[in-house]
């Protein structure tokens, strides 16, 4: 936006023009600029709260393309580890049966 707009708004109020003995009524001369000058302010501040919203949405993308990278690895950690995660329960379980059983096994004999 900087190097697009070359005059801001108190550039045009500070303008001074030349004044001929056939230029123009300076009265509707400066009445046209005021008008110019406030509509040139309005397109300015919108322009810059549309650059704050740009750079805002950004930051939102880029935090939210991160959020889905970091959900994207955990899906793939939670698909690699899901086999691993069930073979550790049942050999958990496996080993859990085991003591149990034999150890009623050991009372029994006893």
């Amino acid at each position: 936006m900087q190097g697009k707009i070359s005059l801001t708004p108190q550039d045009i109020l500070e303008k001074e023009f030349k004044i001929d003995t056939r230029g123009y009524r300076l009265k509707e001369v400066d009445q046209f600029l005021d008008q110019i000058i406030g509509d040139y302010e309005q397109f300015y501040d919108m322009i810059q709260n549309l650059e704050k919203e740009k750079e805002e949405l950004l930051k939102e993308i880029m935090n939210l393309k991160q959020e889905l990278r970091n959900a994207k690895m955990s899906i793939d950690i939670a698909k690699t580890g899901e086999k691993e995660f069930t073979n550790m329960d049942i050999l958990r379980r496996v080993s859990n049966l085991e003591k149990i059983v034999f150890k009623k096994e050991e009372k029994e004999e006893e």
